[in-house]
């Protein structure tokens, strides 16, 4: 039975279409960087950017060197669409999207970290095999079919995604509404649509349909009766993403997913006139089956478990963020911090108060008065800064934050040092105050 559902072979114009659109993707991803003034304000003008813990010797080139940087994920970019040295190209796509988004923690979005796992997916599956530069130099790679499992690792990832992004909307904040009309408030300027974004009929909708679509979306698409009707509800809800707030490709990745949805002769009908329609449905078992089906199964295990390790963490993530990161929890508060950090010589007694201005972006600023864990790194930051001038320190934050618009509580036990403290990503830190009075 696992045999005949992982290794049938079906038509493959889905994934070699798909290969051509991500590939696409991954370059305008890349040069829109560049164009739009990303790379300069998160990776250029900061003099320190917020890596991931442990991953500090991750560090923007100096100089111009990210603009090179992102010029040569763009060119990887296009050696996936047209599919040349596809492996390594995607491989070497994959590590440096990696990179960045492991380098910087002032832009976090879970896109980004969804970006990395479709890239690594899809180093290991043949997207090369037809319609590529590849199958023209190499004709004996050239196939017009595919293992079943290929189509269904992105369905599942796919599921994962949008099961738990549902899962977490269930929350007061969001049921009410409170959490939208926060975000909405800051679209009153846009063009035509400003005024009706502030609509509470229109919040609720957005609410309601929002839980619904994320929740029901991947079964209306693999259940054909519903498919062409699930379809035009997706291309709405993403070019609505797109436009109010403009989320970059992924919305337009999305879409790309349809692909795997439809019947293979669809896909092949409309994309790929010239391509012969495979039908015969061969049961190919690898010599590799064991550890394919190992590795299949440990990848998804872990992507089932990532997104709950916050409900063994003390507290709620919504106020600690622990276990927030890489668990789908997307575009669920809005927070804004009033932090005053305050360095003290152990020596001299000699207290100094930090301008952040000296220190961090405006953005920055936001997410170290806000996140904990980032915090944790600025107060780090600022103690190697004053040992470097000879000085032994204690670094501590006054700091109240605002979730979703209600009044401001203090974050951080401001009678810790937090230059003298450990983190640790497995358990919470009791510094973080409560966010519920005991």
């Amino acid at each position: 039975m696992l045999n005949k559902w992982l290794f049938t072979h079906i038509d493959n114009s889905a994934l070699i279409v798909f290969r051509i659109i991500f590939g696409l993707l991954c370059f305008l991803e890349s040069v829109g960087a560049i164009f739009t003034g990303w790379i300069k304000s998160t990776l250029i003008d900061p003099d320190f950017t917020f890596s991931f813990i442990g991953f500090e010797w991750l560090q923007p080139l100096p100089g111009s060197g990210m603009y090179y940087y992102y010029i040569i994920m763009g060119i990887f970019g296009l050696f996936i669409m047209v599919g040349y040295k596809y492996r390594w190209s995607m491989l070497s796509f994959t590590i440096m999207w990696a990179a960045t988004y492991l380098m910087q923690k002032s832009s976090y979005n879970n896109h980004y970290y969804l970006l990395i796992l479709l890239s690594g997916i899809m180093v290991f599956l043949p997207a090369n095999a037809y319609a590529s530069v590849d199958a023209k130099i190499r004709p004996e790679i050239k196939k017009i079919s595919m293992p079943q499992w290929c189509s269904w690792v992105i369905l599942l990832q796919l599921l994962i995604v949008y099961t738990y992004a549902s899962l977490a909307k269930l929350y007061p904040d969001w049921l009410d509404a409170t959490f939208i009309e926060q975000i909405m408030k800051g679209k009153k300027h846009y063009f035509l649509v400003g005024d009706l974004l502030q609509q509470k009929w229109l919040h609720y909708i957005l609410v309601y349909g929002g839980i619904l679509f994320d929740g029901l979306i991947v079964p209306l698409l693999l259940f054909k009766p519903t498919r062409k009707f699930a379809f035009i509800i997706s291309i709405f809800f993403h070019l609505f993403n797109s436009f109010v707030f403009q989320v970059g490709i992924f919305p337009y990745l999305s879409l790309a997913f349809a692909l795997f949805f439809f019947e293979p002769k669809i896909i092949q009908k409309i994309f790929l006139k010239k391509k012969p329609f495979y039908s015969l449905k061969e049961v190919i078992i690898p010599k590799l089956k064991t550890p394919l089906v190992c590795v299949i199964s440990i990848y998804f295990i872990v992507q089932m478990i990532l997104p709950i390790r916050h409900h063994f963490i003390l507290d709620d993530v919504l106020w600690t963020e622990e276990g927030h990161r890489m668990s789908w929890r997307m575009m669920l508060r809005a927070k804004s911090g009033i932090a005053t950090y305050r360095v003290e010589n152990k020596n001299t007694d000699e207290i100094i108060y930090i301008n952040l201005n000296d220190f961090l972006t405006k953005k920055q600023q936001q997410t170290a008065s806000t996140k904990p864990d980032v915090i944790w790194q600025f107060a780090q930051h600022l103690k190697n800064k004053f040992e470097d001038n000879g000085q032994d320190v204690s670094v501590y934050l006054d700091c109240k934050i605002s979730v979703n618009g209600r009044p401001y509580k203090t974050l951080i036990n401001p009678e810790t040092d937090l230059a003298s403290v450990q983190w640790n990503a497995y358990k919470h830190s009791n510094w973080i105050l409560p966010s519920k009075e005991e």
